[in-house]
């Protein structure tokens, strides 16, 4: 059992009345329980908190009217993993991937599986199938890409990634996504906290589905999967993007 502080604070110079969606609480699962969660806004606003998308992410919507705008978020998160001999994890045969996880097989908007699906059989193929062909997919990842900040923006693809061979950790993500679902492993992108993360920041790590369950990733290596928080899971970075803004309509 890990126990893990975390928190974020985040400002914003609003100058339109703005419908803010938001994506930063911890989430609450049965193997991650949050407690001591503080989320405060400086000024005051009315806050709806709900559940989204098939999984359940938490999202905070606020509308804000021209101010300077504090967000902090704090909370404690008491972690349980599931631990297993990783060699004995092996893969779920497609006919028997439940209904829930089948759209994580598909390509998304970040993640063009379809066009990855040669290069990845012809690269991974060969390997064991389950947790040791998905551990061999981010030592590729790892070791064919340079971590460089600011070397993507939020139109860049798995495909963008493979070609220009730098990005962070969404990039990461998203290629060790698309090349697991192009070798028919399912994979998702999970947004959340990191420990010892330098600079600290928000930070994207991978899913992929084994033998009936989700087991997490981070082809970056800049945090041990044992202190990772996961605050939501989607098809790609598009489904939890931490803050959604109308007022323009963007999202960051």
């Amino acid at each position: 059992m890990s126990i893990i502080l975390l928190g974020s604070r985040l400002t914003y110079d609003v100058n339109h009345r703005t419908d803010f969606l938001l994506k930063i609480a911890a989430a609450s699962t049965p193997h991650q329980q949050i407690s001591n969660e503080q989320l405060t806004f400086d000024p005051p606003v009315d806050v709806q908190e709900c559940q989204v998308g098939e999984d359940g992410n938490r999202l905070h919507r606020i509308v804000v009217d021209p101010c300077q705008l504090r967000i902090n978020y704090q909370a404690t998160a008491t972690l349980q993993p599931i631990t297993e001999a990783v060699g004995n994890v092996g893969e779920t045969p497609a006919a028997s991937i439940p209904p829930d996880v089948l759209t994580y097989m598909n390509p998304s908007r970040y993640c063009e599986s379809d066009m990855f699906a040669r290069f990845a059989l012809e690269e991974f193929c060969q390997l064991a199938p389950g947790f040791t062909r998905v551990k061999s997919i981010c030592d590729w990842v790892f070791e064919h890409l340079d971590y460089t900040p600011g070397s993507t923006n939020a139109t860049t693809t798995a495909t963008d990634v493979l070609l220009q061979r730098t990005g962070v950790c969404r990039d990461y993500a998203h290629l060790t996504i698309s090349l697991c679902r192009g070798v028919g492993i399912p994979a998702r992108y999970v947004a959340g906290y990191a420990v010892d993360l330098q600079p600290p920041d928000y930070h994207g790590f991978v899913e992929a589905f084994l033998d009936g369950h989700w087991y997490l990733f981070d082809p970056t290596r800049l945090s041990e999967t044992t202190g990772k928080v996961r605050i939501g899971v989607g098809r790609d970075a598009a489904d939890v993007a931490l803050a959604t803004l109308t007022a323009g309509s963007f999202a960051i």
